[in-house]
């Protein structure tokens, strides 16, 4: 019976006209969902990587011309925020230079005058105390204004490395010396763990190193003092030397740890600072081609444990050769 309908309709031509309309269709189907990948999707799409750049601090930047439509307006928008951001950063970035360089000059004659007046005799009991709180002030306040002229030089371009081969391990020892007595004042104790084999000369730049060996130990004995020490050890490891510094505190609320590096971001620390001594940290190991890696411990003892990565056989191209 279905063999005489086949023949029927093939007899009168309806199977053509059915095929014919099913093929329409799906060309029709085809040209609709290639029409919107084009001109919606892949334009959305690009839309979406370019935010993603400027929400990751590429302010100032200029999107692809899309045609004249909703789109096209959408990008045009967010070319406006992109432009208006990047002037809002310029704007704050000159401010804190501009505020910083103002500080330097005062705070210096304070940091001075505190020391005079601590040698002389004649000055005892509360009055030595409180000289000896306005030099610690000033010398506090001195450091946060570094640590903002290093943001804004970051922030300008003009943060660059000197290279040169040097010892590793000499100069995370120096660090660790330079601040020891600090250490001592406070009741901290320090546990340095050294290389068991001999580590060969990288290329770095010493002082930048220093600057984040004892920003990190400054960080370390701030937020780890209930512990009452600081582990710091160095090793090599393959292609690359590691060291790590490790407090006994409290810890990092887990919620806090991927946004600790982020510029002027301080979470729910009470201690008084600029927020940006980590962002420095990291800028500076990044540019030496390493990592730095903060997190909790992993046993019952608890703390932070900061891990630095640097890499022995060079830098990236960015740094620049010292002279």
């Amino acid at each position: 019976m279905f063999g005489n309908l086949r023949t029927w309709a093939s007899t009168h031509g309806l199977m053509n006209w059915a095929t014919a309309i099913y093929i329409a269709v799906c060309v029709y189907v085809l040209a609709v969902n290639v029409w919107f990948w084009c001109c919606v999707a892949s334009p959305l799409k690009r839309l979406r990587k370019f935010a993603q750049r400027i929400a990751t601090g590429s302010y100032g930047i200029k999107t692809e011309e899309f045609e004249v439509d909703e789109i096209g307006y959408l990008a045009e928008e967010i070319n406006s925020i992109s432009e208006k951001t990047a002037l809002a950063e310029k704007t704050r970035t000159e401010f804190i230079s501009q505020v910083s360089h103002e500080l330097r000059t005062p705070l210096t004659a304070i940091t001075g005058w505190a020391e005079t007046i601590a040698y002389d005799p004649a000055v005892q009991g509360d009055s030595l105390k409180g000289v000896q709180i306005i030099s610690k002030e000033a010398e506090r306040l001195t450091n946060m204004v570094k640590e903002l002229l290093e943001f804004t030089r970051i922030q300008d371009g003009r943060f660059n490395l000197r290279i040169e081969l040097i010892d590793i391990a000499a100069e995370l020892e120096d660090a660790i010396f330079t601040y020891g007595e600090l250490m001592k004042q406070a009741g901290m104790k320090v546990n340095y763990s050294g290389p068991k084999t001999e580590i060969p000369l990288i290329p770095a730049d010493s002082e930048r190193l220093k600057q984040v060996f004892l920003n990190l130990l400054d960080n370390a004995m701030k937020h780890g003092g209930d512990g009452g020490r600081i582990d710091v050890s160095l090793r090599q490891e393959e292609g690359a030397v590691r060291i790590r510094v490790r407090d006994y505190g409290h810890g990092i609320p887990e919620a806090e740890l991927p946004h600790v590096k982020e510029k002027f971001y301080k979470g729910s620390s009470k201690n008084r600072g600029t927020g940006i001594g980590l962002a420095v940290c990291d800028e500076i190991i990044t540019r030496h081609g390493g990592t730095l890696t903060i997190e909790n411990a992993s046993d019952k003892e608890g703390g932070c444990a900061v891990t630095v990565r640097l890499p022995i056989g060079g830098v990236r191209q960015s740094a620049q050769p010292k002279q």
